[in-house]
């Protein structure tokens, strides 16, 4: 998705996706690296931040990565987004242990099957526990909490 668009503007139009249609994901694929598009387009549901720079080998590998789940930013994106995002005062309820362990291999860049097969749990709880960490952290994406998994220490800053 790029950012600038006539008519309609990438980050309106990952919105509108996200909306329409939630399990699409969307990687942003722009030359604009300010801190607010950054933010904004994974505050509309963006997996993935790419600049048009990026070689076609890693733009290979972020679409197939975002086809599964993964967070893919580019370095620049990646320190733009960490700048901007602040981590929450507190979180509501407390993340279980469990959680903490998804949220780990979350922020690793896994997909929910291979956080499945880590576990040695299902599919489908490891999509109850994501939802129920987007709940706790008051996040509406899985970079947001992959990206708060960071700030706070859970996951190292390397991982994306």
């Amino acid at each position: 998705m790029d950012l600038v668009m006539p008519v309609m503007d990438g980050i309106r139009a990952t919105a509108a996706i996200r909306i329409q249609a939630p399990d699409t994901e969307v990687v942003a694929l722009t030359s604009v690296l300010e801190d607010v598009s950054v933010v904004d387009a994974v505050r509309a549901g963006a997996i993935g931040y790419l600049l048009k720079d990026t070689d076609s080998h890693e733009l290979r590998r972020a679409i197939k990565a975002a086809a599964s789940g993964q967070v893919q930013l580019s370095p620049q994106a990646a320190a733009r987004l960490m700048h901007e995002m602040r981590t929450p005062e507190r979180i509501g309820e407390p993340l279980t242990e469990r959680e903490t362990e998804v949220l780990r291999l979350l922020a690793q860049g896994k997909s929910n099957k291979d956080i499945a097969k880590s576990l040695n749990i299902t599919e489908q709880t490891v999509k109850s526990h994501v939802s129920h960490i987007l709940d706790k952290l008051d996040v509406p994406s899985r970079t947001q909490a992959a990206l708060y998994a960071m700030r706070t220490g859970l996951a190292p800053a390397s991982c994306m």
